[in-house]
Parts: structure tokens; sequence; C-alpha cells
């Protein structure tokens, strides 16, 4: 069963929390369901270390919660050490219903800092290969309490381009599973179409997050030097639907529909709401993702 979430950025920012730092939570949370979203990822507005308030949070609003975000520092520590940090992530997960984990690794990120994002962190092949094995046994770990790992592919990390999905996904095993971000596939290409790094992971894939692209903000941030979070201000991410974005959505739920998937499509696009209501663009994002899926069939 396809679910539709929604993510709390495009209302108040995780990284920059001066962008929507003057909506109410409960302005969020009332907005997102009456859009019509089935649930909502984690935010920093959320109870963190309280999973059953949590659960009565964003229930009495009707919502789900989705998964959240949790940073992995496996360059920088040890898989014991890592084990132990996200066990209270698990924990509030399971308590949750959730079904996956959200990784990154953020030890030497680039995607919060005043830093350009075409300085991403790169890794070698031996690097990466050593990297690879680490996420695999977090991944067993969050497996045997009944959680999928899910690996987001990020700009400003180490794994960004299609080379390093690539790369990552050869380093890893069965355990190991990929996010699909459209919006960051094709910002990491470039402006190439993300649509065949979905089909080539998609019997992998096991969550997917439909950020999409403005092209021109994107080649300024390239071109000029801008940080991650420089992009995001400048609104280099919207939502399906929106005439300004570059990616093509039908093929990506094209290919869900013809492997069968079964699981949250995510409305993951943060932008200044200042500049951008977020009622108007989640809507109008639900409202085409609701209607590609109806035309492709996927339920």
């Amino acid at each position: 069963m396809i679910l539709f979430g929604t993510n709390p950025i495009a209302w108040a920012n995780d990284d920059d929390q001066t962008l929507g730092a003057h909506i109410p939570t409960e302005q969020i949370l009332r907005e997102a369901g009456e859009i019509g979203f089935d649930g909502i990822e984690n935010g920093h507005r959320w109870p963190q270390d309280d999973p059953e308030a949590l659960k009565q949070l964003l229930g009495g609003h009707g919502l789900k919660f989705v998964s959240g975000w949790h940073s992995l520092n496996l360059l920088a520590q040890s898989v014991a050490d890592e084990k132990a940090a996200i066990q209270p992530h698990l924990d509030k997960l399971k308590h949750n219903g959730c079904k996956v984990a959200i990784v990154c690794e953020t030890s030497n990120s680039v995607q919060g800092l005043d830093v350009p994002v075409n300085d991403a962190p790169v890794l070698s092949a031996d690097e990466t290969q050593a990297f690879g094995a680490k996420v695999e046994e977090i991944a067993k770990y969050c497996a045997d309490q009944g959680i999928t790992l899910v690996y987001h592919h990020h700009m400003g990390t180490v794994v960004e381009t299609p080379e390093e999905i690539d790369a990552f996904m050869a380093a890893t095993g069965p355990a190991t599973k990929l996010l699909f971000d459209a919006g960051h596939a094709y910002f990491g290409s470039n402006g190439q179409d993300p649509a065949p790094i979905l089909a080539k992971y998609a019997d992998r894939m096991h969550h997917f997050h439909a950020k999409n692209v403005r092209p021109a903000v994107m080649k300024e941030v390239r071109e000029k030097g801008l940080s991650f979070m420089d992009g995001v201000r400048a609104g280099v991410f919207t939502v399906p639907g929106d005439s300004e974005g570059g990616v093509e959505f039908a093929p990506l739920l094209g290919t869900l529909k013809d492997t069968g998937y079964d699981g949250w499509i995510v409305i993951e696009a943060e932008q200044d709401p200042e500049v951008r209501n977020p009622f108007e663009y989640q809507s109008l994002g639900l409202k085409t993702l609701k209607e590609i899926a109806a035309k492709v069939d996927l339920s």
C-alpha cells in the first residue's frame, strides 16, 4: 500500500532554524493533516526523547510518524559506538510502528557548513569499501530489530553523485537499502535524468523522497560556489508539479509501479516559507503525485 507523507522542513527548517521559526508547531501539523498527508517525517519541533509523546502529538492530527533522519559518524567512530548511538532512534521508530530508519554519514559532510557544495568530501575506492562494510553492519543491527536501514544519498556528503551511489551500493550488502531522493539525484548529477538511478536500484530501494529542483538555481549554486544551505535559501528545491522544477515524476512513479513498490512517497522539499507558502506548495505536490499515481495505477 502506497502512503503519502511530508516533511516539516517545508515549514520549519532543521539546518537553518531561522527559516520558519515564526510558524507555530500546531500550524505545521494541522496543515499537513488538512492537505491530506498520511504521515510526516521527523523534525526538530517534535518530542525527541519521548516516543509516546511523539505518537500522541502526530496522532492528534491524524498523522503517522513516517521515520526520521539519523546522522551516522562511521568515518569517525567505531561500529560499536554507532550501534549505541542509533539505539534510542530505533526504539522511537519501533514504538511508532515505523518500518525504515533513514541514515546518512555526516562526520565530514559540508551540507550544513558555509562551504561550497562543490567541495563535498570524496572517498577513495578502498575507503568506500571499508565504509560500506560498516554501514552493512549497522543495517544488520537494525534488521535484527525489524527496521530496514535506508541510506540517504545527499548533497554535500560522501554519497552524492551517480558514481558514488554505484560504489556505495556495490560496497554494501543485502541488509542496506537505498532511500531514493529524486531531487538529490538530479542535483548530484548536475541535472541528469534521475530515472536510470532509480531503475538500477529499484529492487533495493525502500523509501522514496519526491523532491524537485529548480535548474536555474542549481546552476547558480554550482557556478558561484555557493553552499548547500545558500541553495536552499535561494529556492533550489521545490515540489512535484512546480513548473519551475526540472524533475519528471511520471517515469519515477512508473518504475515504482513496475517493481511493486509498497511504502512511503514523501515530499521533502525545503524552501523559505516566507517566500513560498508551505500549504500551497505541499498541496500542489500531493495533488500532482496522486494524479500521476492514478495514471500509472500505483496504489
